[in-house]
């Protein structure tokens, strides 16, 4: 059965559940960290390791699978990187080593970073324009609820069963998704042989992709509103747990009303494009989100703010991040339909390399204060409307 046939609703659901992959699988095995480190005999610093293979392999994953996702359609690559995914994840939940547990989380991230480049690209191949950036929300809605429930779903998990059964509960939760993919996905894309998987091929449609003007300017965009939540991410552990004094309960109910800000701006992202373009509402709210954080650095600067109105402003500046991604991904993709697959995988790429840089400048910087990540936000967001503001002012001349 076609996809077109199929509930936009229940599409929508599948492929935001599709994306959800990620996060569950960087949230729901951190409450396991103590447990594995004690398991393995290692410490705590190799199984942080265990996040940066996930992430150099979601980073390589993304680039390899783009041009993938555009030669062979969208469906049979996703179902072979679930396939993967679920293979990974009990190879993970096996590991005899830390070594092993490394290596097997980065062939996980391979497998797993094709459910946010593969959505995208679905989601491209049946809308455009504003339609593209309400289903972007709709779907990044669904995305939004994983942070929300992952990392407590993961502490019953060890609680009761020990961190290897996070792994397990990982391959259900994506055996469930390749069943939902089968039943409900249609093709989108047949398939174009015409695309070359060669190296030299597959480099030459990046840099096909990167002379769109556009693409670089919205990408950067998404790229750099994508930097503050990394930023928020690397920072507040600290910053709420050691200087404000919260215990890890706390920080995991602040940490979910947070994410429920993200979940709420998607929504009301969908309602503004029905009046807005969405250009419109991304210069907006890159506008609210920077003078937003341009606040929240200068108050963890001189210290005028109490702890209230810094958590205050930290959740506008992420409402505004969920206001802003889905338009940029959208603007980004907008001008791609052949080679929508690297195009999503190239934007996805920008978005790792931003929040990679971002968490490493807050690592860096670290004063004992709230400042570091406050200024990391802030020149993220700085750097989001000026890429906007730059392009909305030099366009009618950029399509000349």
């Amino acid at each position: 059965m076609a996809i077109e046939k199929k509930p936009h609703g229940l599409i929508m659901f599948v492929l935001g559940a599709l994306a959800a992959l990620a996060p569950f699988t960087t949230d729901m095995y951190l409450p396991g960290f103590p447990s594995i480190a004690r398991t393995l005999h290692t410490d705590i610093a190799h199984v942080e390791f265990t996040l940066t293979s996930y992430f150099l392999g979601f980073f390589a994953g993304q680039l390899a699978f783009g041009p993938v996702l555009d030669r062979y359609g969208r469906k049979k690559p996703i179902i072979f990187s679930l396939i993967l995914y679920i293979l990974a994840a009990l190879g993970c939940a096996f590991a005899a080593s830390i070594h092993q547990l490394i290596g097997l989380r980065m062939l996980l991230a391979v497998g797993g970073c094709v459910g946010i480049v593969g959505s995208r690209a679905v989601v491209r191949d049946l809308f455009s324009g504003s339609d593209l950036a309400r289903s972007l929300s709709l779907q990044m809605m669904i995305f939004g609820i994983a942070p929300i429930i992952a990392p407590t779903i993961g502490g019953i998990v060890v609680t009761l069963l020990g961190w290897r059964f996070i792994f397990v509960s990982l391959a259900l939760i994506a055996l469930l998704v390749l069943v939902a993919v089968q039943c409900v996905l249609g093709e989108t894309k047949g398939n174009d042989f015409s695309v070359s998987l060669r190296p030299a091929s597959i480099v030459q449609e990046y840099v096909t992709v990167l002379k769109s003007r556009e693409f670089v300017f919205y990408a950067g965009a998404g790229g750099s509103v994508t930097g503050c939540l990394f930023a928020y991410i690397a920072g507040s552990p600290f910053v709420y747990i050691d200087l404000f004094g919260y215990t890890a309960t706390q920080f995991g109910w602040i940490y979910g009303i947070n994410a429920c800000g993200l979940v709420a701006s998607n929504q009301v992202n969908r309602m503004l494009l029905k009046k807005y373009e969405s250009r419109d509402v991304l210069l907006a709210c890159t506008v609210a989100q920077s003078s937003t954080a341009l606040v929240l650095m200068a108050g963890a600067r001189m210290g005028f703010l109490p702890n209230i109105a810094i958590m205050g402003l930290i959740l506008c500046v992420l409402f505004c991040f969920g206001l802003a991604l889905p338009n940029a991904t959208a603007l980004a993709l907008e001008p791609f339909s052949r080679n929508a697959g690297s195009a999503a995988a190239l934007f996805g790429s920008t978005q790792m390399i931003a929040g990679a840089a971002s968490t490493a400048m807050v690592s860096l910087l670290h004063d004992g204060t709230p400042f570091p990540m406050a200024l990391i936000i802030f020149v993220s967001a700085a750097s989001a409307f000026a890429l906007v503001s730059s392009f909305a002012l030099h366009r009618p001349r950029l399509r000349q």
